[in-house]
């Protein structure tokens, strides 16, 4: 049996294959233990199943560790004389007039930085050679230092990880964790480099624990983590390489909104995933783009992620007046303890609560009726906070509106900013608040559709059960497009991939990609290999900077092989579409809306706004005006 999972900042949600047929469960999460939810959810699940059970685990633990700044104590080593390269990092800065701005400490501190009297070149000879009787110094350095976990990052380590692996096998007596750049990210840019390997040491020791304490609690069984790129991996491989979870969650968002599109024969969407505590949006223009200079808490990472940008708008996210009167909401939020006001424990105003008294959420039927919310004691506490305004209502219209304001400002940054016109893309709207607000950012954007799909409200954890298994690896060369080293390159990580996927009895296909420039610039774009991968850069390179220039010599920064081992492909009913007017769905009518029972819906149903649709997952509104149409997957396709 096969269950994904995502844990949420709300809600944890479930979705497992029974008899056939795709299934949801959502508990409340366990902000203190993520892991008490996840236990109970597949005991929940399997019961008293005696078949072996694989979990598919979307995470935010990495993420949250770095946002709280709540990892382990990391020792940094690295070539002698660049002991301060974490702290120096990029001329850029974000608050270039704030005279008051301070950079973010690094993760490790100055003195747990240390440096190895080494020197190995950028084509991998060794110009001044690792004395191993200075090791047991080192090691005793890291030891009193009290570092509970260790990264290394030496000079051009990845032309030449001779001097890396030697540290390594010497730290490797401390009996912590030990991140090796060469490992983790054999490319150059010193900086860049380091600062991930740091970041992944920093979340190695919870990571593993974490994990650790799943597989042991679930007892016999296989546990397996989403990845940032969009790809499962296995436990183990997270948690000695956690930094490339630190966007799981969403990743899978993504993928499952990709795939529900796909099969809708949708191409070009925009992904709108909100959900308790945040907003994450994406733009997939025929496949789910990856990024390899990401920023997460201000620090670059260098993995692959795919392309995603979040905002701390959510249904959790509380409400409240500043001290100059402005209604401000987010990016804090309610979580799943105390919860919005209208679960029952909170008392201050969150965005969910304000779609309460605006009449877009049905108090008897959340979560399939298995939940009540709590109108009256809404109410009570939004007339307490509403300050100024006149009413409740006008207080919980402005909280959505500026929630709205916010995660419009979000698409626009992934689409306008990046010259994609919105209204060339549908909107795919998820998570367990998606459906609420999809339609007044589609109008805001001049978007013309919207897809509503199939369990919207734990879409991110269906992708989590759909992906394959991929690992990525990379590696910088220099050289020019025409070189025979690059198929060397190229053979050297699939060798790797190979024996590695081997080993987890996997067997997959490799796709190999480049990073190239033009030779005196100081980026790279990622384009697929082959005889005319010269031709697909200076068009890469118009699309996203305006021009190109084919009489300029162009040249190869990295190297990039992708390994993909499909899962088990997840049965998508396909359903007999006739013309219908959904009248058997209504279930009633209030202020002026019908609500309409989306386990009802037949494909070919066809209805207008005002309209609400309830399920066990999630909200849908349909405002006036607006035309929804179930097709033949059952997804309900809006006209805004």
């Amino acid at each position: 049996m096969r269950i994904a999972i995502d844990t949420g900042g709300t809600f944890t949600d479930c979705v497992y294959e029974e008899a056939g047929a795709l299934r949801v469960l959502k508990i409340f999460s366990t902000p203190s233990n993520p892991a008490d939810a996840i236990v109970a959810a597949v005991k929940q699940i399997s019961g008293a199943r005696k078949e072996s059970v694989e979990v598919r685990h979307g995470t935010t633990v990495g993420t949250n560790t770095l946002l709280e700044r709540s990892g382990a104590r990391v020792a940094f080593i690295t070539t002698s004389g660049f002991e301060d390269t974490l702290a120096i990092g990029r001329q850029a800065r974000p608050s270039l007039f704030d005279w008051f701005a301070s950079p973010e400490p690094a993760l490790a501190p100055q003195e747990r930085r240390f440096g190895v009297v080494e020197r190995t070149l950028p084509d991998g000879a060794i110009l001044e050679a690792l004395n191993p009787n200075t090791l047991p110094s080192l090691v005793e350095a890291v030891r009193a230092s009290g570092a509970e976990a260790a990264a290394v990052s030496l000079l051009f380590s990845f032309a030449n990880p001779a001097h890396e692996r030697a540290v390594g096998a010497a730290l490797a007596a401390l009996g912590i964790p030990v991140s090796l750049s060469h490992q983790i990210l054999p490319e150059f840019r010193e900086y860049e480099r380091a600062s991930t390997v740091a970041v992944n040491a920093y979340l190695a020791p919870r990571m593993s624990r974490y994990l650790g304490e799943i597989e042991s609690r679930l007892g016999a069984g296989h546990v397996s983590v989403m990845q940032s790129s969009g790809g499962i991996v296995a436990a183990s491989v997270a948690a000695r390489e956690p930094v490339r979870t630190i966007l799981s969650g969403p990743a899978g968002g993504v993928v499952g909104a990709h795939h529900v599109a796909k099969r809708a024969g949708i191409d070009r969407i925009i992904t709108f995933d909100m959900g308790g505590t945040s907003t994450d949006v994406a733009l997939v223009d025929g496949v789910p783009a990856a990024s390899h200079e990401s920023q997460v808490a201000g620090l670059p990472v260098g993995v692959p992620m795919l392309d995603i940008h979040t905002v701390g708008a959510g249904g959790g996210s509380l409400a409240r007046f500043d001290s100059g009167g402005a209604l401000l909401v987010g990016p804090q939020s309610a979580g799943a303890d105390p919860g919005p006001i209208c679960y029952g424990k909170g008392k201050e105003p969150t965005v969910t609560d304000a779609n309460l008294i605006l009449g877009r959420l049905d108090p008897e039927r959340f979560l399939g009726g298995a939940a009540k919310l709590d109108e009256a004691r809404t109410r009570k506490y939004c007339e307490q906070a509403k300050g100024p305004l006149d009413t409740v209502e006008e207080f919980a219209e402005g909280v959505v509106r500026i929630a709205d304001a916010t995660m419009e400002k979000a698409i626009r940054l992934i689409s306008v900013e990046r010259g994609r016109d919105p209204r060339d893309y549908t909107l795919v709207c998820f998570g367990g608040a998606g459906g609420l607000h999809a339609c007044a950012l589609a109008r805001a954007l001049r978007i013309p559709r919207v897809l509503v799909p199939i369990m919207p409200g734990a879409l991110s954890a269906l992708g989590i059960l759909i992906s394959d298994v991929v690992k990525d690896y990379s590696r910088t060369v220099m050289v020019a497009p025409d070189s025979p080293d690059l198929e060397s390159g190229f053979l050297a990580l699939e060798t790797r991939g190979r024996d590695e996927l081997r080993a987890e009895g996997l067997e997959g296909v490799a796709a190999r990609s480049l990073d190239l420039r033009y030779k005196g610039q100081g980026f790279e774009l990622n384009v697929p290999a082959g005889k005319k991968v010269v031709a697909a850069f200076h068009e890469a390179h118009r699309q996203r900077y305006g021009y190109a220039d084919p009489a300029r010599p162009v040249e190869v920064v990295n190297v990039r092989s992708r390994f993909v081992a499909s899962s088990k492909p997840v049965r998508f009913p396909k359903f007999k579409w006739q013309r219908g007017n959904a009248q058997q769905a209504i279930v009633k009518r209030h202020g002026g809306a019908t609500f309409y029972e989306r386990e009802l819906l037949r494909a070919g149903d066809a209805f207008a706004g005002p309209a609400v649709l309830v399920e066990y997952s999630a909200t849908t509104l349909i405002p006036r005006g607006a035309r929804a149409q179930v097709d033949a997957w059952k997804n309900v396709v809006i006209s805004v």
